[in-house]
């Protein structure tokens, strides 16, 4: 059984085959997806997604990328759709991103991140962390505050072995994508050989970031077995210990 801990199933590129596309994961052993917010919007669809199939489940949280017109309201609005629906298991995706330099600005990114940081521990939730360019900010602010205590990812991990060690130390899973596959992911698959398989998990950050051989086109959970057979590669052990394993692994992280 394959649990895809990370997918945007509500978006645009699957309007047209949304039903077909979710109905095929069931005879392919995609036996759970985790649809994952990025704003207000989507968290709200990933709601409705787990509301509507038995093998959906929900995170809610705002993208650093889109929290420059959040308000306090929104927090609120974040907390009643966690409390009213059992079928969201974490906030998230919430983190850091300066890829695209002050948009929105850095302070704000922080202030966010701390505020969604603070709601998922009144919570007792697992957290989902994007962190782009932003490596030594993400670690202080989770550090500082305790961040792993309930556990959770760094979703599209993209840093060193050595922070993927101080991560794991801290309570957090690393999410493992189509990247892995890449001819110039040498650092991801450093950092895949380097931690335990009992940390990782499967994602796939649909619909993008699709792996080699189908790169550059839309992903969906279809593709983990090409994800999971390089992962097995690289640590030298069967793909369905993999499987299983980061199976195990994703229940754990999000309290199922």
């Amino acid at each position: 059984m394959i649990f895809e801990t990370h997918g945007h199933y509500d978006d645009e590129q699957f309007d047209e085959d949304r039903e077909r596309l979710i109905a095929e994961f069931l005879e392919k052993d995609i036996d759970k997806v985790m649809n994952v917010g990025a704003d207000m919007q989507s968290s709200r669809n990933s709601v409705e997604l787990a509301g509507k199939y038995p093998h959906f489940y929900a995170a809610v949280g705002v993208h650093p990328s889109e929290v420059g017109d959040l308000t306090e309201d929104d927090m609120q609005a974040l907390k009643q759709m966690t409390l009213e629906n059992p079928k969201v298991k974490a906030i998230g995706e919430i983190g850091l991103d300066y890829h695209f330099d002050d948009d929105p600005p850095r302070d704000v990114q922080k202030k966010w991140f701390i505020r969604q940081l603070e709601l998922a521990q009144e919570l007792g939730m697992p957290i989902i962390i994007h962190s782009r360019d932003a490596a030594s900010d993400t670690m202080e602010i989770l550090k500082d505050m305790d961040g792993g205590r309930n556990g959770g990812v760094i979703h599209c991990y993209s840093y060193s072995r050595e922070q993927a060690r101080e991560y794991i130390k801290m309570g957090f899973h690393i999410g493992v994508g189509g990247v892995v596959t890449f001819k110039n992911s040498r650092r991801l698959q450093e950092v895949v050989e380097d931690i335990p398989l009992e940390k990782i998990v499967l994602e796939t950050d649909s619909p993008y970031m699709a792996p080699v051989p189908f790169r550059g086109t839309r992903n969906s959970a279809l593709n983990i077995p090409y994800i999971a057979e390089k992962i097995a590669e690289i640590k030298g052990v069967p793909v369905q210990k993999v499987y299983d394993q980061t199976y195990a692994n994703a229940l754990k992280m999000y309290k199922m």
